[in-house]
C-alpha cells in the first residue's frame, strides 16, 4: 500500500479526492484549527488521519517510504521544501504548488540568474521537473502571484561528497556571496594551496550539484560535522 502525506490540505480542495483513491494510507498536516474542524466536519473519513501540527516541526508521518503532496503555504514553502530534504530518505516524490518565483529557482539550472542554494541543494537529491503553471484565476480570490507545479523524484546516484553538513556549508556559504569569485567568496573553507584549482575562478551559479559535492573532499575539517 502506498502511503501519502497531503501538506496543508486548508478546506479540502485536494483532500476530497485524495481520500477516495484506493490503496492509499494517507495523512494529511495542518495546523490552523478551524480547518482542521472543518475537514472533520466536511469529510468525516479523515478522522484519524489529520495530524494537528506544523509540518515544520513533526517527525516522518510514516516509518517506510512515502510520497508528499500539497498546495503549499507560500509563506514557508522554502522551509518546507528543507522539510522534504531532512526526510529525502523516506520521500518517494514530491509535488507540489509553489509561487512560481520560487518553482522556478528550485527547478533552475547552472549559469542561471535565479540558479541558488534551493537549486543545488534540491537536485544534489531529486530530479526537479516544473510541470505547470497555474492561473490567478484558479483561485478564489485570485492572488497577486503566479503559482506553479513542480515535481521532485529521488535520482539513483547522489552525488559523492565528503559529507552532507560540508556540502550544504559550502553551498549556502558560496551563494552567500555569489557576485564574488568562489575563491573570494568560500575562502575560510579550504587552504590556500587548494583555492589556487581554476574551479575557483568561476561564480556559485556556474556549479553544478555535482562539482559543489566534489569540492567538499578539498574543504577544511574544523567545525564542520561530519555527518
Amino acid at each position: 500500500m502506498k502511503q501519502l502525506v497531503e501538506v496543508g490540505p486548508g478546506a479540502g480542495a485536494l483532500t476530497k479526492y485524495l481520500l477516495q483513491l484506493p490503496g492509499i494510507d494517507f495523512r494529511a498536516v495542518e495546523l490552523d484549527v478551524e480547518k482542521v474542524n472543518y475537514l472533520l466536519e466536511k469529510y468525516p473519513s479523515i478522522q484519524g488521519k489529520l495530524i494537528h501540527e506544523s509540518i515544520l516541526e513533526i517527525d516522518p508521518p510514516f516509518d517506510s517510504p512515502f510520497m508528499i503532496i500539497g498546495n503549499f503555504p507560500y509563506n514557508i514553502s522554502s522551509q518546507i521544501l528543507f522539510k522534504v530534504l531532512e526526510w529525502k530518505e523516506q520521500v518517494e516524490a514530491m509535488i507540489g504548488m509553489f509561487q512560481k518565483e520560487v518553482a522556478q529557482r528550485i527547478v533552475a539550472n547552472p549559469g542561471s540568474k535565479i540558479y541558488g542554494v534551493t537549486s543545488v541543494l534540491t537536485q544534489a537529491f531529486f530530479k526537479t521537473e516544473n510541470l505547470f503553471d497555474v492561473s490567478e484565476q484558479a483561485f478564489n480570490p485570485p492572488p497577486k502571484v503566479k503559482s506553479a507545479v513542480i515535481r521532485l523524484l529521488p535520482i539513483k546516484e547522489v552525488p559523492a561528497m565528503a559529507s552532507e553538513s560540508k556540502f550544504f556549508l559550502l553551498v549556502k556559504t558560496a551563494f552567500n556571496q555569489r557576485r564574488k569569485t568562489l575563491r573570494n567568496a568560500v575562502k575560510p573553507l579550504f587552504d590556500e594551496n587548494e583555492l589556487s584549482d581554476p574551479i575557483f575562478d568561476k561564480r556559485a551559479e556556474q556549479l553544478s550539484p555535482i562539482q559543489f559535492a566534489a569540492l567538499t573532499f578539498k574543504m577544511k575539517n574544523q567545525g564542520v560535522s561530519t555527518k
